[in-house]
């Protein structure tokens, strides 16, 4: 593709404003963004919306994020390189490629540009929709249970006793099989009542609705207490998982981190606790972008997908990640037949 590629437009959705969730959505016609140094030009498969997407709309990284208005969001992308930047090597013209822009997203479009350097090749066997779920959330659940110093390779480190929490969204699905992945570990999982099949057939030892006093409590029937525990969920305060925690000391990885929660962790980090909280501050490297999608292929990992939306509808399935209630990913698959076109 020519360098013009600024002089075509593209179909995108974008917002203007902070607020307004799915209704702040607007579908627009703009140019086609061109590649900087460094960067690559997708035509987009698949784009897989994260909490963190909605986030940046309500203004939990205001007035840094978004940098700029109007901004199209979502930032885990999967495409085919049309066209490099200056300096780009190692990618060449129809590639098939997951990517991250973090933060600068540009997911729900009919291109983007993304960073060479967060970008990683798509083998044929992992479809881009699967793609397109891997460099943000199963990047996530990865770093988290690395925080927890839990191993994830067979015979790596001590066998652990390994808590996920909101187990069946984006995160926590590959949270629950990673950690299971290793065949040494002890994996208890909390869900709504309606996934709990799904969670045990992920690899989950125990699962528990977090409905049930079971489940409230973060103990299973097993009685164990937890090494360490991936937290996908919201709203637990620091008292309840202290009670669930080992008493030789255990590991509170926190993926949506408050201030309230990021004091806890300072104070336990000042006191040197032996249980602690610790928020989670990771990005995705090619390397671990590449293990994930080799797992993938292999079938040693499932991507668990709630739904997809074509372009037209991603408000829809923007409404649907909002709503806390997605059993795995939501995706934009720009392969859906478009009612529009």
């Amino acid at each position: 593709m020519a360098s013009s590629s600024s002089s075509r437009t593209m179909r995108a959705v974008q917002y203007d404003r902070y607020g307004g969730g799915a209704d702040g959505l607007k579908h627009v016609e703009v140019p086609i963004p061109s590649p900087k140094k460094g960067e690559l030009l997708l035509r987009m498969e698949a784009a897989s919306i994260n909490r963190v997407d909605w986030n940046f709309q309500n203004g939990k990284a205001r007035p840094v994020l978004p940098s700029k208005f109007p901004f199209i969001p979502v930032c885990e992308l999967a495409g085919e390189v049309v066209e490099l930047g200056a300096g780009v090597s190692g990618f060449s013209q129809g590639d098939k490629v997951i990517a991250v822009n973090f933060p600068g997203g540009g997911g729900l479009a009919e291109y983007a540009v993304v960073p060479a350097s967060q970008a990683a090749l798509r083998p044929a066997e992992v479809s881009a929709v699967e793609g397109a779920c891997l460099p943000i959330a199963a990047f996530t659940a990865l770093a988290a249970l690395r925080t927890a110093g839990v191993g994830l390779d067979a015979g790596d480190g001590p066998p652990k006793n390994v808590l996920v929490t909101a187990a069946s969204g984006g995160v926590g699905t590959f949270a629950v099989q990673l950690a299971s992945l290793a065949g040494h570990h002890h994996v208890t999982a909390t869900c709504g009542a309606r996934n709990l099949d799904l969670v045990r057939s992920l690899g989950a030892d125990e699962a528990l609705d977090y409905g049930t006093p079971e489940g409230a409590a973060l103990r299973g029937p097993s009685g164990r207490k937890h090494d360490a525990v991936v937290h996908c969920g919201e709203g637990f305060p620091w008292s309840a998982f202290e009670p669930a925690l080992a008493d030789a000391g255990g590991v509170v990885v926190d993926l949506t981190p408050r201030l309230a929660s990021v004091a806890v962790a300072v104070l336990h980090w000042v006191f040197f606790s032996r249980k602690k909280l610790v928020p989670l501050i990771a990005a995705a490297k090619k390397e671990d972008m590449e293990a994930l999608l080799g797992m993938v292929s292999q079938g040693k990992l499932q991507v668990v997908i709630d739904s997809r939306y074509p372009l037209s509808r991603a408000h829809e399935g923007w409404a649907k990640s909002m709503s806390g209630h997605a059993t795995g990913k939501v995706v934009v698959d720009m392969g859906i037949a478009d009612a529009r076109e």
